[in-house]
Order: C-alpha cells, then structure tokens, then sequence
C-alpha cells in the first residue's frame, strides 16, 4: 500500500470509527501496532499501515498481536493492538497478567464488538473485560470520539501505567462522520526496557506482590472516572425519564427523546457510581440503556440505585429508536408508536460464495458424499452449511473443527459407528488456532480426514496477507508456509497428505473418497486462490446452450452465484417420478471461466462463451 501523506494540522476528514482510530493512533506517536484481521475491527491496521514512521503487522492470531504490542509498551514505546469481540477471548490470556505488570508505554487496545450479529458467531459484550482485568474502557459514540478517545487513551494510559480498552460497536467502526485531525507529535522513548524481574517475571511469587497494587490502581481509575470529562450530562427538559448510556446507545437515545436528559458514559468502566446517583435524583424514572449486557445496571442496583434496564429493552441487538420508542412508551403509560418496528421489505439476499470460489467445487464436492459429518471452522467455507450445498454440521470458533472433529471420532455412538468424519479449515484460520487441534488428532490417533483449504488470503476480512500468501502487510515478499511440510511436521505421515486443485472435480472427489476410508489423520490440501487476490488469474467465460440444455440442473448444485435458473418446469421420469427440471443461464459478464459447472454438465451444453456476439439484454 502507499503511504498516506500526513494532513495539515486541524484539517476535517470524513472518516470511519475505524479511520479515525488509525489516525488518532498514528498521530499519537505510536511506534508498533498489530492485529488479526477479524470484522469489523480490520480496516483499523489496513489504515495504519499506509502511515510512515510505524511499525505494523499482521499477527498469527489476536494474542500473538497484543504480546508483540505488549513487549512495545515494556520497552517505553506506545503500542497499539485491535482486534474483533471473539479475538479477545484468545488474547485474554495474555491480558490477565497484563494487569498486573501494567506497562510503561502507552497501550491502547482497540476491541470492536458485533452488535447485531452481523458478521460473527455470537454477540458477547466486551465491557466484561474491564471489569474482569481491572482495567478502564472509554466507550465513542461516533468517529469524533473514536478519534479523541484513542488519543486521550494513550495519555491515560501511560499516566495510570495501565492499558486501556476502547470498546467500538460495528456501527461506530463503519460508519463514517467528519473529524477533526491533527498532526502526529513524535512519542520519544529514551531509556528503552529496563530490566525490573519482580515486575516483568510474572511466577506465583511476583504476581502475588503486584495483586495489591492492581487493587490500590482500581481505587486511583474509579475517582477518575468520577471526574472523568469524558462523562458528560445533557440536562434535558422532560424529566419524567433519564437516561445512561454510552456508545452507539447514546446517539440512539439522544435521536429518540432529544428532550431527556441523559448521562453519557465515554469513560465506562470503572462506574462512576456517585455521579449517576446524583443524576438519578435530577429525573423521575432512570433508565440504563447498554448494548447488550446490563452490567452498568446491575451494579447500580447494586448500589441501590433505582433504576430499569432490561426489564423493559431487550438483551440482545442494537437499541435503535425502533426499539428504545415503543420500550419508553410502555413505562410512561403512552400509546405505542404504530410500525415502528415493522421491517423493511427488501429482496432476499442470502450469503453465498463468490464466483468460481475454489470453495465451490469442495462443497458440491462433499454434498454428494453420504454418511459424513462434517465439522466446520471460521471463514468463507463457513458458507458451506448453506443452500444449495447443506455440507457443513457444526461452527464454533477459530480452529475448532480440528478438536470437535476429533471429538466427534472419539465420542460416536452406536448410530454414527460407521459415518466417516470430515473437519474443513482455511488457511489462515489453520495458522491462527488449528495447527494445534491437528497435532492433537493426530497424537491422539485421530479417524478424521481434514481439508485444508489454502486460497492464499484471510478471505472473508477482505483478502488480508497471512504466513501461507508469501506477502506481508505491505505486500512485500516475506516467507511462506508450506503446508505439506507443515502438518508432516505435525505428524501427519506423508502418504496420507495430498495437494489437489479443487477445480478439477473428479481428482478432488476419488481423493476424498478414498481418504475417508483410511482409519487415520489424513490432511488433503486444496491449492487454487481466492478469487479476489491478485493471484487469481481470469480465464474465458462460459455461457449454455439453450437448444442443448436438458433442466438436469447439476450445474446448479455447483452454487456458483453466476448461474441463474431461468425458468422451472414439472417432468416425470420413466420411473413414473416426478422432478423439477432447472433450464439455467450463465452471467458471462461476470464468469471468471473456472469450469466447475461444465464438469458435472450431462448434456454438454456449457461452452466457452462467443464474446464477438452482442450481449442478450435479459429480463430479471
């Protein structure tokens, strides 16, 4: 990527939640910066790593990221690390004795929770993490905040000598508004690590005498956060309902009933108690609007603060006016808004994968194998579990297809003594946290056979770089990962290990049919890239031949988005069945020619399209 020129001083951009951090974080003076790419947090490190004068990576996985950031912060520098709501609990290891040896420099990290559900697997709320490392978490409502709370965080947390957690929703990280920015101000880190082994060396006995000192720090960060300015009242005129809030909430409580007051909590945790209970007793009713646990509620209540919260909102979603409004007027005993839930009526548009996706051809692949399970893990292949391939039977978390997979060969019953057991894993998501699930199937004397999905790219992020591209952040030449000789390492024996194009659909399938007879850990490596990189290389597109095609509808099963079922027609075969015929067409403008729908084609009615002929103007 090239280098973003510095903007002059109090110059405004129109910028993301996760553009503003970037250059709020650059401006600072940080000196390193990591992450693993992870929606909706990526876009923070791509950012920043077209800034001069920082030092980014891609990281393995989130707690390799925030263990490089760490070692930053040790030695003076200020470090950065961000990562998505699930990335914390694999770097939550690492952060639990962060808070006790502290840091020196200052160390923001940066976690985007996925309120919505709209691109993870659960909906987990990263306030617990304050709370749990007795740590402080400022909360932006929009990319202003995002901007200047990353930079009062840094100050912050080299004052405290703690890090800070900047909890970020999916709607302040890609939402865009304009900022205000500076300039970068130069961090000058002159006396480096100093050697401090009662500090750094965290055995039983050192962290034992840092416990006390993490308790005296919680005492120092809650009376700042009583005084915090980052705690802001509204004082609003109706004060029959007052509201606390932070984040997005805020700016959905402030759209809904501009005319409450409302106490904005940019600095969250620890809760500054005595001053929401001096705001309580401003307003008749307090209300404690949080996505999506109510943790500020129950300690409040705790403190015997009269309050609701989600007796009357619910625990899960975003809180838009859509719900906050009818919510209200339910407690003020007033007629409920009609429609203001009612949903928007827009044409279905069901994830699926990209055109001529090397995933594709797996999947079809899979879908006609019987009597399999199989376990799934993190990434595009994900997809696989929907239409038209039904061919993925579990999804948890980065890396767990290879333990479920495992346990599912050790735990079968009666009933699955003969299915054979599968575990699909991408490239990156094997480097993040799968490597480990295989050398323990295999030292456990695993039955599974386990496709490792190598399309050189983390692609569901967007195509970010990883130890398998040969590319890092900057695009620039840096070793790769072999992977055949990586899970032979890992005990895989080498006749077991196959590399195959997953293109070519009869060598994929006779490979995984004979594989999954073999009573141990078989690895089979699919080796053509995502189709997004540059890696890909385009070949002529196809289109059918309406005279020829017969409705057998096998290319279809393919799932290749660039086939359209033209029209659907009844027939019944000499067995006196009915079935449905698909007479398709292809959408040659946007076919990349990988030929995965001619192979399983019955009457050869998919060619290499004419492209001296005029377009066909097609009627949707």
């Amino acid at each position: 990527m090239a280098a973003v020129m510095p903007a002059p001083a109090a110059s405004r951009l129109l910028l993301s939640g996760n553009e503003a951090v970037a250059r709020a974080v650059w401006e600072s003076g940080c000196k390193v910066a990591a992450a693993y790419p992870g929606t909706p947090s990526t876009e923070m490190l791509e950012v920043l790593s077209t800034y001069p004068d920082i030092y980014t990576e891609w990281s393995v996985n989130e707690k390799v990221s925030l263990e490089v950031a760490i070692g930053a912060a040790f030695a003076g520098s200020r470090s950065f690390c961000c990562m998505k709501h699930v990335g914390m609990n694999v770097a939550s290891d690492a952060l639990m004795t962060l808070t006790l040896t502290g840091v020196i420099g200052g160390l923001v990290i940066a976690i985007a929770d996925d309120v919505g559900l709209s691109s993870s697997q659960n909906e987990q709320d990263s306030r617990y993490w304050g709370r749990f490392a007795h740590v402080p978490v400022f909360e932006p409502s929009d990319s202003q905040e995002a901007y200047a709370m990353t930079k009062i965080a840094f100050d912050f947390s080299e004052q405290h000598q703690v890090p800070v957690l900047l909890r970020m929703t999916t709607r302040i990280n890609h939402v865009k508004g304009l900022v205000t920015i500076g300039e970068r101000i130069p961090h000058v880190n002159a006396e480096g690590f100093k050697k401090d082994p009662a500090r750094w060396v965290m055995t039983p006995a050192g962290a034992g005498k840092r416990i006390p000192l993490m308790f005296e720090r919680d005492l120092t960060l809650r009376a700042e956060a009583e005084n915090s300015p980052l705690n802001i009242v509204d004082n609003g005129t109706d004060k029959r309902v007052g509201f606390v809030a932070s984040g997005p909430a805020y700016m959905h409580v402030r759209e809904s009933f501009p005319a409450a007051p409302v106490l904005k909590l940019g600095f969250s945790c620890p809760v500054p108690v005595d001053k929401i209970r001096a705001f309580a007793a401003t307003v008749d009713r307090l209300v404690i609007v949080e996505e999506v646990e109510p943790l500020v509620e129950m300690e409040l209540k705790a403190a015997a603060i009269d309050c609701l919260g989600k007796e009357i909102l619910p625990r899960q979603g975003e809180l838009a006016p859509n719900v906050l409004k009818p919510a209200i007027a339910r407690l003020l005993g007033e007629p409920v808004p009609e429609n203001i839930a009612a949903p928007a009526k827009v044409f279905p548009r069901p994830p699926t994968m990209c055109v001529a996706c090397p995933h594709l051809g797996v999947y079809y692949t899979l879908a006609q194998i019987k009597n399999i399970t199989i376990s799934g893990d993190i990434g595009c292949y994900t997809l696989g579990a929907g239409h038209p391939w039904n061919a993925l039977d579990t999804t948890i978390s980065m890396g767990a297809s290879m333990g479920i997979a495992l346990g599912l060969d050790k735990g079968r019953g009666e009933a699955d003594k003969d299915k054979r057991i599968l575990a699909v894993i991408g490239d990156s998501t094997f480097l993040h946290m799968g490597m480990q699930g295989l050398l323990d199937m295999v030292y456990n004397g695993g039955n599974v056979t386990v496709l490792l999905l190598d399309n050189r790219a983390v692609g569901m992020t967007g195509g970010q770089s990883n130890p398998g591209t040969g590319r890092d952040i900057h695009g620039q030449e840096a070793p790769r990962v072999d992977f055949a000789r990586l899970v032979e390492s890992l005990g895989v024996k080498r006749e077991r290990i196959h590399v195959v194009d997953p293109y070519v659909l009869p060598t994929l399938f006779k490979t995984i049919r004979e594989e999954i007879k073999i009573p141990e850990v078989s690895v089979i490596i699919t080796n053509q890239p995502c189709v997004l990189i540059d890696d890909y290389k385009k070949q002529k597109p196809y289109e059918v031949l309406d005279d020829k095609c017969t409705g057998c509808g096998n290319c279809v099963e393919v799932g290749c988005p660039a086939i359209h079922v033209t029209r659907r027609e009844k027939a019944v075969k000499p067995s006196g069945k009915e079935v449905e015929l698909q007479f398709v067409r292809i959408e040659t403008s946007v076919c990349t020619g990988c030929s995965l729908c001619v192979q399983p084609c019955a009457p050869d009615a998919i060619v290499h399209a004419d492209l001296t002929k005029p377009m066909r103007l097609v009627k949707h």
